[in-house]
């Protein structure tokens, strides 16, 4: 317990009260505010600004107000920790401060003056930049009246652009978090904010190329000169995220700013460059540079040219065409530092030509039909007007006629793990880029060269060697025959790149075309496989680390079980993910067809907006072969076959367990639900999920309804519930599942899935969703079964074998 933190922990039963326990903590580049809306005993705002690795706190009983004509009374209380501005809940009667407090404004605050020197003389100014709080505030503390044990201050708006001749506050009666009231926050009720559907992602890269692919099923956009910038909407969050995965919110605040009052709480993952535009409106790297280091300007410029996500659903499985369309529908009144990125179809000669006329980096195609698969597999490509690309910095030189500083940098490139001397970069290097770079330099000196061959120094000059961790960006006029760069010119540090992806950019001479096509060029060593009569590209490539199971493995698995498979996953539309590079990886989900492929079945089904969009399904093992080959690890299916689209006929109940609960709970709760479909003459069959639950499956004779089928499904859950309260609930809200099963009876409506029997699942260990018989269910755990077991399993009889014979109608 810090000193600091002493009254605030004191006054505290922190067994009974959800509110953090108090430590002190070094405070971010940024400092940051929060106003709280407390309803106690009195009614009251919390203000509380971060100094010194705590909060100073003042509770303002009738809160802030835009009226410079007010002065709000704001008493000075305890400091609290720096946790304390993610704290929104209820306060239990009788502890310190008993009642309901809501998040109900954040940001960052920047004082004006020393803040040790303004809380010392009693006057603190200040700006917010918060989502409701803006602008110019001021605390003047008051003098004390004989009697008085706290300061009291005043807080005051100054007149500035955000100054209302109101309050300004009344409007606001949600948490700036969860978009919950006070009431609701006092009910326990979840949060009304939607949630980005995944929190992090690979990018898609585009393939660097020689000749503008041909065709009208091309995208066509400009190559900015900036930073990759992924940007995560949330209610009041947002975070901007670079290739490698740094968090660059803080050093892009003003665009952050704008996204949050553009998106006005709807969640959406955008994807684009950050740049910083030149008097010609022209992308320049070394402006974002420079703003980097000292962010002034008003050129800085998020340019969006793809949506991955909105109001929770994920998007990146659908068509890049139908992904702009409704990105440019979202931006046509953004602020001026968003701009959406425009294209035009087909014409990629003109558009290359143009871009290099202009004197601009190049154009990125794009195939119109893509989905967002986060790799470089030919779906986009890159067309540059020059030479340019980053390299690492393994060194640098100093010739004899410079005493200190930099005359040239060494620059290589990975082939696997080896770093390979690419040349030097001699041009491009400023005073203030010598000394910028002398800076970083300082710390990753070393006495062995990093490269696999290094370059012998010339006569004069010196070498001074250095970890291979910094990104150079360089510009440059060809390569050598001996494989190095000439009359390279250095540009900028990429601190928004990985050294280890640094690869030598070689264009390919043919576009490719096909699925199958993007994806054998992935591959460097050609080495490939057939099976089911289907070229399987990379056989070795490691899709599961623990134990270690290849692309090869999973393709043969497949092949294998497609016999008993396919009566399930065949002509059943289908939800698939797909790992490209591994579970190691980013995995993605994927319901709308690409490019064909053999077997893979294309079909147009009507949404419940009346729109008709694609899907797919399997008509043989050659479309189980191919949809591996791709990638995928887990069929997820409907629960009707095609011919009999609007008539389902296998109804499923995943039983969900909260976390932590014991297995053999777990399987009472399969030996109640078989008892409770037994009693209404439905037989029913059981499967492992290869998660922790079990699945438990009714065969049905296809003859009625969605809603229906639906509403069934839904009823018996609730039977459950109401039997047994203590045990079951029907109720998705994890809030309610709290040491419950969740009788998930949900994906049994039209458009929802489940994993298929004999289905991969891409978790760690390489589960398997597997057939079992009721006399199993005590020795086979729902995570139980492997890709192993389940070969093994295939060669005895099988558990379903009469399942289509058990079809029954739905009473």
């Amino acid at each position: 317990m810090t000193a600091k933190l002493n009254e605030y922990n004191q006054k505290r039963n922190f067994e009974r009260t959800g509110e953090p326990e108090g430590e002190t903590a070094n405070h971010e580049e940024q400092l940051r505010f929060v106003v709280q809306h407390h309803l106690a005993r009195k009614d009251h705002y919390d203000f509380r600004l971060e100094w010194d690795g705590a909060l100073l706190s003042w509770a303002v009983p009738k809160g802030p107000s835009y009226n410079t004509r007010d002065k709000r009374l704001a008493v000075q209380v305890e400091e609290h920790p720096l946790e304390y501005r993610n704290f929104e809940g209820t306060i239990p009667k009788g502890e310190y401060g008993g009642g309901v407090v809501m998040l109900w404004d954040e940001g960052y605050w920047e004082p004006y003056a020393d803040v040790e020197e303004g809380l010392r003389q009693g006057s603190l100014k200040f700006v917010l930049k918060g989502k409701r709080l803006k602008g110019k505030w001021a605390l003047v503390r008051m003098k004390a009246k004989a009697g008085e044990t706290k300061d009291n201050w005043l807080l005051l708006k100054e007149k500035d652009e955000y100054a209302q001749t109101t309050d300004g506050i009344s409007e606001f009666i949600t948490s700036i978090r969860t978009g919950r009231t006070m009431e609701e926050i006092e009910k326990g009720e979840d949060e009304k904010i939607t949630r980005n559907p995944f929190s992090k992602a690979d990018v898609q890269l585009a393939k660097l190329v020689n000749t503008v692919p041909e065709g009208d099923d091309w995208l066509y956009e400009l190559k900015y000169d900036g930073y990759r910038i992924l940007a995560y909407l949330e209610g009041s969050s947002a975070r901007l995220i670079t290739r490698n995965g740094s968090d660059y919110t803080n050093r892009f605040q003003s665009v952050a700013s704008s996204l949050l009052d553009w998106a006005a709480g709807r969640a959406m993952v955008l994807d684009g460059e950050m740049v910083v535009t030149d008097a010609s409106g022209k992308t320049d790297f070394q402006a974002l540079q420079n703003y980097i280091k000292n962010p002034t300007g008003k050129n800085l410029t998020y340019i969006v040219f793809d949506l991955l996500a909105l109001d929770g659903g994920d998007l990146r499985e659908r068509r890049l065409s139908k992904r702009k369309e409704t990105l440019e529908a979202l931006m046509k009144n953004a602020p001026k530092n968003l701009c959406y990125s425009q294209h035009v179809s087909g014409n990629g000669k003109e558009s290359f030509a143009a871009a290099c006329k202009a004197g601009l980096e190049g154009i990125v195609g794009k195939k119109a039909d893509s989905v967002y698969s986060g790799t470089r597999n030919g779906d986009w490509v890159k067309l540059k007007c020059g030479k340019r690309q980053e390299f690492v910095i393994g060194g640098y030189t100093l010739s004899d006629k410079k005493t200190s500083g930099v005359s040239s940098l060494l620059l290589g490139v990975y082939e696997g793990d080896e770093l390979i001397y690419a040349g030097r970069a001699g041009t491009g290097l400023s005073g203030r880029a010598v000394k910028e770079l002398e800076v970083e330099f300082e710390s990753r000196k070393r006495t062995e060269p990093p490269f696999k061959l290094a370059p012998k120094p010339r006569s004069n000059e010196k070498i001074t060697w250095l970890e291979p961790e910094l990104v150079a960006e360089i510009q440059f006029a060809e390569w050598t025959e001996e494989d190095l760069l000439r009359h390279a010119s250095f540009k900028g540090l990429r601190t928004d790149k990985n050294p280890r992806d640094i690869k030598r950019e070689k264009a390919d001479d043919k576009v490719p075309s096909s699925v199958e096509e993007r994806e054998t060029q992935m591959e460097t060593d050609g080495n490939s496989i057939i099976i089911q009569g289907i070229r399987i590209t990379n056989p070795d490539k490691v899709m599961f680390d623990d134990p270690a199971i290849t692309k090869a493995d999973v393709i043969r698995y497949y092949e294998k079980v497609s016999e008993r498979m396919l009566p399930y996953v065949g002509h059943r539309i289908l939800s698939i993910v797909r790992c490209p590079k591994g579970i190691s990886q980013t995995c993605f989900y994927k319901k709308h067809p690409g490019a064909g492929s053999k077997g893979v079945v294309t079909i147009p089904v009507s949404n419940s907006d009346g729109e008709t969009e694609e899907y797919f399904y399997l008509e043989n093992v050659s479309g189980l072969i191919s949809e591996a080959q791709m990638g995928t690890l887990e069929f997820h299916i409907w629960g009707s076959r095609v011919d009999e689209l609007e008539k389902p006929d296998m109804m499923v109940f995943d039983l969900d367990p909260d976390e932590g609960m014991d297995l053999g709970t777990v399987r009472q709760g399969v030996k109640d639900m078989k008892s409770i479909l037994t009693e209404l003459s439905l037989n029913s069959y059981l499967k492992t999920s290869g998660g922790k639950g079990y699945h438990i499956v009714v065969p049905l004779t296809p003859s009625v309804s969605w809603d229906t089928f639906h509403d069934f499904a839904r009823r018996v859950a609730e039977v459950m519930e109401k039997k047994w309260p203590d045990r079951y609930t029907s109720n998705v809200r994890k809030a309610k599942r709290s040491n419950k099963i969740f009788i998930d009876w949900i994906r049994n409506g039209r458009g929802a899935t489940s994993v298929a029997p004999y289905s991969i699942r891409a978790r760690k260990g390489a589960g398997v969703s597997m057939p079992i018989a009721w006399e199993e269910l005590d020795t086979v755990a729902p995570n139980g079964i492997t890709m192993a077991d389940a070969l093994k399993r295939i060669e005895g009889s099988d558990p379903w074998k009469d399942f289509f014979q058990n079809r029954q109608l739905l009473k």
